[in-house]
């Protein structure tokens, strides 16, 4: 049987390898190395609720802009903007 100092010693390893971890994965984000590349290909600029099921997304790709409609029946490209 295992003895409380061996259990919280334990919880308390695993508590602080955690802690590093996290604190890793902040910085690793802070300095932009957790992004997957040089720079995004694709971001969403804006959304904009219609009524309770549709949705307008403006959505930069490759620096370009297309306006989508969501919801409804079915998704749709409204089209590409200059």
């Amino acid at each position: 049987m295992l003895s409380t100092s061996t259990l919280l010693l334990s919880a308390g390893a695993l508590l602080g390898i955690l802690g590093l971890l996290w604190l890793l994965a902040r910085g690793a984000r802070f300095a932009g190395l957790a992004q997957g590349g040089p720079g995004k290909r694709i971001a969403i600029q804006e959304s904009a609720v219609l009524d309770t099921r549709r949705r307008l997304i403006l959505v930069r790709v490759d620096g370009r802009e297309v306006l989508l409609l969501t919801g409804g029946t079915q998704d749709s490209v409204v089209g590409w903007l200059p």
